[in-house]
């Protein structure tokens, strides 16, 4: 049974107008904390160039700069449309967030940990899962062995590994979820691809997302500015789906060409050998045409 089915707030309209209140961060912290497999606590929000409400923000994409209370900058991004270059937007926010809260002239060990995390409705690589975790470390080229801190570094690095000093990066792939929830983390995604929390949904963060996000509690201008960001997503949708209708229009029509190409080919050389004085078997052979085909062209040059 459904607690208020689709009566939910898309959560990427959400964590636009909803979520940066401090009076909501038990959502955020509750996914987050499911996510991480460890209680977070955010420290704050904080603010990005990046995320300047542009015509295209406003309607496309959501971004979300997190600081936690261990001090690590987390990214959230929850994108809609269609990027084949979306893994180099990871990359470079990753970066430029590194570069933008790095203090002129601290020492690199300064340079802040940033965890990215990608909720993404359409696809953008090939993979079998719906849910990937990724992070930068070094295996030895002859010894296969991993690269490792030493103990001073541990200490004064406050780190216990290599990977700890880079980004580590979370991809979901919204679209690719078959619905089924087996764990805490997948009743957030379920969540993310159908707006719906399910009475039995135990994950933190949900509770307080079921009472804050329903649609019925939605001032009449919330409500309004709702339905066209929804407008948006569904003309986004419709066109990125004629777009792909066209591309595969173009490859069928380009095949077919290219068929009717090799078939006038076959004909041309069949041709000459019948007037060679050639038989049919090795008409056959050299051009794979049927017996039937090789006598109608017979026939037409009588």
């Amino acid at each position: 049974m459904l607690a208020n089915a689709k009566s939910h707030i898309r959560f990427d309209w959400a964590a636009k107008k909803i979520l940066r209140s401090k009076a909501n961060f038990g959502i955020l912290e509750g996914f987050l904390s499911e996510l991480f497999n460890e209680d977070v606590k955010i420290k704050s929000l904080l603010s990005e160039e990046g995320n300047k409400e542009t015509q295209e923000d406003k309607s496309n994409r959501v971004d979300i700069l997190i600081e936690n209370s261990k001090g690590e900058i987390i990214i959230v991004e929850i994108q809609n449309t269609r990027e084949i270059d979306y893994l180099f937007r990871v990359l470079f926010g990753a970066s430029k967030v590194i570069t933008d809260y790095m203090r002129e002239g601290s020492p690199y060990r300064m340079v802040k940990k940033v965890i990215t995390i990608s909720i993404v409705y359409f696809n953008f690589g090939q993979g079998k899962d719906y849910f990937y975790k990724g992070q930068t470390s070094f295996e030895g080229v002859n010894q296969h062995d991993i690269f490792e801190l030493s103990d001073e570094q541990k200490t004064l690095f406050s780190k216990q590994s290599v990977s700890d000093i880079f980004p580590f990066h979370y991809l979901i792939r919204v679209n690719q979820f078959d619905d089924n929830a087996k764990n805490s983390i997948d009743e957030w995604i379920y969540f993310f691809k159908n707006s719906e929390i399910k009475d039995e949904f135990k994950a933190k963060g949900l509770a307080e997302a079921r009472e804050k996000l329903k649609t019925l509690q939605m001032t009449k201008q919330q409500y309004s500015e709702y339905q066209k960001y929804l407008e948006v997503l569904s003309s986004n949708a419709s066109i990125a789906e004629t777009m792909t209708w066209e591309i595969e229009w173009e490859k069928q029509k380009a095949l077919k060409q290219k068929e009717l190409a090799l078939i006038q080919q076959k004909n041309e050389i069949a041709i000459r050998l019948i007037k060679n004085g050639l038989q049919n078997e090795i008409i056959i052979n050299a051009t794979e045409l049927s017996n039937v085909e090789i006598e109608k062209l017979r026939q037409d040059l009588l």
